[in-house]
């Protein structure tokens, strides 16, 4: 079995497809142990056949809308017009408007994908360097993860049994924490990275609209203010699940967009379109990674993982400690979904051995995983953060470890502080 594990390492690494290389693997490992092959396939077809799955989709296209229809413009108005007297005001917003994306999104990449192209020359027309804007863009994307309701914590609680809600409740502090750490960061960096530019007509131009738009940019925001109010407070009132407040939330957006004429008729097939791609892949990814999941669980793999772990240490702590070191090599190499997938399998039984509550392991796994964002050889958020805000990875990579530094510490106060996730129980 580890022949099969390192072939499919070998696979990611080169390159192929993630959903082709855990499918191949699969059927290699099928072929070996002699398994019939139209069990995988029904295994796939499961897998890819929930409820709770259908969220992904919908919340991907609830963040389209929202993109498409310029309420991420508003989102960062409003931001602004709040703490934009503060000096290094537009890092702040930058951050904020993060969180309140991924607080529709779910998704870290498409986070930073928005929020650099609304923002990202904004910073750089003001005096932050572009190298700096391209890594807080791609630091702060983290919280696209992290905030509910988040993609990864949807698979690790479809994959592993576990309630999903829960793990939205479980991950708002840390989410929280995250906001106020990397607001920390930039305000650290901020001397080093920022020279106001002071060109007398546009400033006095961009103080005027603010004296006399106030009431206009505060009101046109609401809506889009509403957004995660509606979905949060409709998941945790009991109203709807999941899965129903990512579809109301898709049908909001589009209502508002419509009704605001942010959103034109026509715009509608590209963002079902790209909605649609976006959703097709991570499904795929979801069907194949099951097949492999579905082999590992017939070999006993997670079993004999958490014999091994119980033989090395009884200490649930050093436990921890050693998933962190695995989990932060495995998202260097491993997009960020198919890794809470494969991993979440693969360590829950040990941690629930230790007596590690689900919840408490499962957003410290997405957590340690998502580091892998910006981590080369993966590096998802730093890659498009680069492309988008045209920036050079070498120049921004001084600036990234900041925000990587801050994100690590995030994971250790998660991991030796349980209460953070489980508050709520």
């Amino acid at each position: 079995m580890g022949a099969i594990v390192i072939a499919l390492l070998i696979l990611l690494v080169f390159g192929i497809p993630i959903g082709i290389a855990f499918g191949a693997a699969a059927l290699i490992g099928g072929n070996i142990f002699n398994i019939p092959l139209d069990a995988f396939a029904s295994s796939s077809n499961k897998a890819v056949n929930s409820f709770p799955l259908l969220a992904i989709p919908l919340f991907i296209l609830a963040g389209q809308i929202m993109n498409q229809g310029q309420l991420v413009q508003r989102l960062i108005e409003f931001s602004e017009l709040i703490i934009g007297k503060i000096k290094g005001s537009l890092g702040y917003v930058t951050v904020l408007a993060c969180a309140f994306m991924g607080a529709i999104t779910g998704s870290s990449v498409a986070t930073v994908s928005a929020v650099g192209t609304t923002i990202g020359e904004r910073m750089v027309e003001r005096g932050y360097k572009r190298s700096y804007v391209a890594a807080l863009i791609a630091g702060a994307g983290l919280l696209g993860v992290l905030i509910p309701p988040s993609i990864p914590l949807i698979l690790y609680g479809a994959t592993v049994g576990v309630s999903v809600a829960d793990l939205f409740l479980g991950s708002m502090l840390p989410g929280v924490l995250m906001i106020f750490i990397f607001l920390i960061v930039h305000r650290i960096l901020l001397n080093k990275v920022y020279a106001p530019v002071s060109n007398g007509a546009g400033s006095q131009a961009n103080g005027a609209l603010f004296q006399t738009d106030k009431k206009k940019v505060f009101f046109r925001s609401i809506p889009a203010l509403l957004m995660p109010v509606i979905i949060l407070g409709g998941i945790y009132s009991g109203i709807f699940t999941p899965t129903e407040a990512a579809a109301v939330a898709g049908i909001y957006g589009l209502v508002i967009s419509l009704i605001g004429r942010t959103l034109k008729v026509k715009q509608l097939s590209k963002v079902f379109v790209l909605a649609a791609l976006s959703s097709a892949a991570i499904l795929s990814i979801i069907a194949f990674s099951n097949m492999f999941n579905y082999l590992v669980t017939l070999e006993r793999i997670p079993q004999n993982i958490s014999e091994y772990a119980i033989s090395i240490t009884d200490n649930r702590y050093l436990f921890l400690f050693l998933v962190f070191l695995i989990l932060f090599v495995v998202g260097m190499f491993m997009e960020t979904n198919a890794a809470v997938l494969l991993m979440g399998v693969l360590l829950s039984p040990a941690a629930k051995e230790f007596g590690i509550h689900p919840i408490h392991f499962g957003v410290m796994l997405v957590t340690a995983i998502e580091i892998g964002l910006l981590t080369p050889p993966m590096a998802a958020n730093i890659y498009v953060s680069a492309k988008v805000n045209k920036s050079s990875l070498v120049e921004m990579f001084p600036y990234v470890i900041w925000f990587l530094g801050g994100a690590i510490l995030l994971v250790f106060i998660i991991m030796y502080v349980p209460f953070l996730t489980t508050w709520f129980l």
